[in-house]
């Protein structure tokens, strides 16, 4: 039995094989029918780079083949020897056949959508069945695909067949019944172990597994090869793990009701563009227009760390000197268009909410520019605009996104930096990235808005020791030995110490150089790094305020402090409150919220969070906190409105917007 149990592990693995051959030649199959180029000349590169990455890629679901084939392949033919050779090739001809199907449904997705699966495919669970099946045998000639079963599996049997020919290595001799137990358990050990090399694409570490982020950027800037990279089954596994949103399920009736509640016009669906509905007109310059403005997001910049709890904490010092400037407006309770980074940065570029729906990953919004989007009214101001990225704008398709909302450039630290400069697994160090912008953006002469955005401060912390400028005795004070003496989980405060600095060393340097220039300074969102709560510094948990709240500070030296007085705002304030400060009277821009300079609604509400003068809340909880905090258990205000109503109207214009772009649309 051991050696039938040796020798199958081995047919196994041979049949494997045949998996990936199979997907890489519906893949060749696919660029050949459908891709959108005279010829297919001078794309070598680009095409072997396809295949490789796809080819790791797709072993994430491949690999499965090595499990399938030991639990209903090779342990029923312990049992039933005469199993051992059809048993393992039926099941890789019913997995090629899976394969087979997934690869035709695909085709005719793409015919239909000019796509590969995509979150579209949610809809068929509600779609008229009855239409579908008319539609796939009269229109995609279904006949033809039932009947191509048969060769796939014909293909398949012999393909499978030759592989098992291959030659196997014989069964090692061993001197008892013990070693050859040990043996056995060896050779299972090491066929799991392959099973997790091949999963994780190539390596045993799951942080390096293939995946659409690391796609590379010769492939993932090319739109129709970054699609033929995805491997169908990975494809339908992504589409899975990305369920519609409840929005995504309403009818367009029910969407238009909802964002009936919000359009400044109440006849937006018989204008040109819905965001036509929220046009407004400046009032006039509030400041002498700026040769440049620095738009600065960085990487959880926290509102808790400039909150009086944590005043005594040394861990921002160039923020609290930027927050104490004079000529710096401050937004006391402000929220993020999203809570992580990537809804955050769709959300500021685009103008509306993206709301969760990845907008930057939808193809129309690399094609179609929002009437919204920032840089593209910036741009109308005479402005050129660029995108400085500590990373790779590759990674959540934000260069093809970017350009299409309307920056003029992006400019990549993994690029501009060069290839042996230090980085993070997001991008290059802050300290790196930002010394080279400032030397990039010293030689600009022309009216510029830059939009940087950092990646350091960034878990996990692993920037060498060498970097940090903290010491807790120091920097902490007013906190306990449980908190000071705790080396490893302090490392996320020094890096945010570090990061401090090299944006506030940025800004002097771009105020030296451009002392007219307009700075407005936030977090893509907040993070919890310090890991304070219930300690001896804080004997509770987080409040909505600290886990939630970024930074809004905008300086200018003709801003006096009491140029404006709001005390609440959000991420999608920024945009009005600039061409609110610098256009002539009379520019007409659109806006989803009023700039900072006017008077604030009662509450503001995202997607995510609601926020008035003294309470904050999350839509999905029952309860709202106020403002001001101190170290002893916070109050759970109860019952309130938690605004999940109005919350589910920005998810609507949102998912308005992705169903009736104009790409979609045929516009």
């Amino acid at each position: 039995m051991g050696e039938q149990f040796f020798l199958s592990l081995q047919q196994n693995i041979k049949l494997f094989i045949w998996l990936p051959i199979l997907c890489a030649i519906f893949r060749a199959i696919f660029i050949w029918m459908y891709h959108p180029y005279q010829s297919l000349a001078g794309k070598g590169k680009i095409i072997r780079e396809c295949f490789r990455f796809g080819f790791w890629w797709g072993l994430d679901i491949n690999a499965y083949q090595l499990l399938i084939l030991l639990v209903l392949g090779t342990l029923p033919s312990l049992l039933i020897p005469d199993l051992q050779t059809v048993l393992p090739v039926i099941i890789n001809v019913l997995v090629s056949c899976i394969i087979y199907a997934a690869f035709t449904g695909k085709l005719i997705f793409y015919k239909h959508f000019n796509d590969t699966y995509n979150y579209m495919v949610h809809y068929g669970a509600h779609a008229d069945k009855h239409n579908l099946i008319d539609i796939f045998f009269n229109q995609d000639k279904g006949g033809w695909i039932v009947a191509g079963f048969i060769p796939m599996a014909m293909i398949s049997y012999f393909a499978s067949m030759m592989l098992l020919a291959l030659p196997t290595i014989p069964y090692p001799s061993f001197e008892s019944t013990l070693t050859e137990g040990f043996g056995i358990f060896g050779f299972l050990a090491l066929y799991i172990l392959l099973y997790y090399w091949l999963h994780y694409g190539g390596t045993l570490n799951h942080r390096n597994k293939p995946e659409w982020d690391v796609v590379p950027t010769i492939v993932k800037e090319d739109i129709f090869f970054a699609k033929a990279t995805v491997d169908d089954l990975e494809a339908l596994k992504l589409v899975r793990k990305n369920p519609l949103q409840p929005e995504q399920m309403k009818t367009d009736d029910e969407l238009a009701q909802d964002i009936n509640h919000i359009a400044i016009n109440d006849s937006w669906r018989s204008l040109d563009h819905p965001l036509f509905a929220f046009k407004r007109v400046a009032s006039g310059p509030r400041i002498t227009k700026s040769k440049h403005i620095f738009f600065i997001v960085g990487e959880s910049i926290t509102q808790w760390s400039m909150d009086p709890l944590y005043e005594s904490f040394n861990i921002c010092p160039g923020l609290k000197r930027f927050a104490g400037d004079e000529h710096t407006l401050t937004v006391p309770n402000f929220l993020p268009a999203g809570n992580v980074s990537r809804p955050s940065i769709s959300s500021l570029m685009s103008g509306i909410y993206d709301s969760g729906m990845e907008l930057n990953e939808k193809e129309q919004f690399w094609h179609e520019t929002l009437p919204t989007a920032l840089a593209h009214q910036i741009k109308k101001l005479g402005y050129q605009t660029i995108y400085w990225y500590g990373g790779n704008s590759s990674s959540g398709n934000f260069t093809k996104f970017g350009k299409a909302q309307g920056f003029d450039r992006i400019e990549n630290a993994t690029a501009f930096c060069g290839p042996k400069a230090p980085q993070t697994w997001l991008g290059v160090y802050d300290h790196v990235f930002l010394a080279e912008a400032t030397r990039l953006i010293s030689d600009i002469d022309e009216p510029t808005f830059h939009f940087v955005y950092t990646t350091t401060n960034h878990g996990p912390y692993k920037l060498p020791d060498t970097l940090l400028d903290f010491d807790a005795h120091r920097d902490l004070q007013g906190a306990g030995n449980d908190i000071i003496n705790r080396k490893a989980d302090n490392k996320g405060l020094a890096t945010y110490k570090y990061c401090d600095k090299t944006i506030f060393d940025f800004v002097d340097a771009m105020k030296a150089r451009f002392p007219d220039s307009l700075f407005i300074v936030t977090g893509d969102h907040s993070a919890l790094f310090g890991e304070f709560n219930n300690t001896s510094f804080l004997h509770r948990d987080y409040t909505v305020r600290e886990r939630f709240n970024t930074v809004c500070y905008i300086q200018h030296p003709e801003f006096s402090r009491d140029t404006f007085t709001t005390s609440i705002g959000t991420h999608l304030s920024l945009m009005p409150t600039i061409i609110e400060a610098i256009a002539p009277k009379g520019f007409e821009y659109y806006s989803i919220l009023p700039s900072l300079f006017e008077t604030q609604p009662p509450v503001h509400v995202t997607p995510y969070q609601w926020i008035t003068d003294i309470m904050v809340g999350d839509v999905r909880e029952d309860y709202g906190q106020y403002n001001v905090y101190g170290r002893d258990p916070v109050e759970y205000i109860r019952p309130i409105d938690n605004h999940a109503d109005e919350a589910n109207r920005w998810r609507s214009l949102s998912t308005w917007l992705m169903k009736h772009s104009r790409q979609n649309e045929g516009v």
